[in-house]
């Protein structure tokens, strides 16, 4: 239902670096993109205090990719990399062809209403733990937030011209709003 992976402001997380592959400066790099990939393709990526990584090269392994990385020569600067997420300002990708397929930034901050259009709260963010998407909710009244099934049951609209989805939260949820 989603495209993207993570946010942070108003970039968009396409993949993260992991550990030095060798000792000539690549590294191993997982992506986040619907073809992975592509993650080559969206020109200088940023990690998340702003320094620009650009991808030279990039060839496919088991489950990851291994990269090079421009700048990157020797096995202690790659090592250095380790764990670091790749960003791209959020601008720079392309709409969704699919209507139900959205950007994990395009939704964070989005109000949380009912069908009655009650506000309930905030979309702050997007997870998936392997058994599908799932959108935080802050609530309006502070509180603890919740996490709602991201799925046509759970929230039937989006509408972020608008600023919100529609959902219908699992019964007990938000009782207090």
């Amino acid at each position: 239902m989603t495209s993207g992976a993570r946010t942070s402001g108003a970039r968009v997380c396409l993949g993260q670096i992991g550990a030095a592959h060798g000792v000539r400066g690549e590294v191993r790099l997982r992506s986040f993109t619907s073809d992975p990939a592509s993650i080559a393709d969206y020109g200088p990526l940023e990690t998340e205090d702003g320094r620009p990584i650009e991808i030279e090269k990039l060839r496919p392994a088991k489950d990851h990719f291994v990269a090079r990385l421009a700048g990157i020569r020797d096995r202690d600067a790659a090592s250095a990399l380790t764990n670091v997420k790749l960003y791209v300002p959020r601008e720079r990708l392309p709409q969704t062809d699919d209507p139900d397929e959205f950007y994990h930034a395009d939704l964070v901050g989005l109000a949380a209403v009912d069908q009655s259009g009650n506000v309930f709260g905030t979309v702050i963010a997007i997870f998936n733990f392997g058994a599908g998407d799932l959108i935080e909710v802050r609530p309006q009244n502070g509180g603890k937030t919740e996490l709602v099934p991201f799925d046509a049951t759970h929230v039937p609209e989006v509408d972020i011209a608008a600023g919100k989805i529609v959902f219908d939260p699992p019964d007990g949820m938000f009782k207090a709003h």
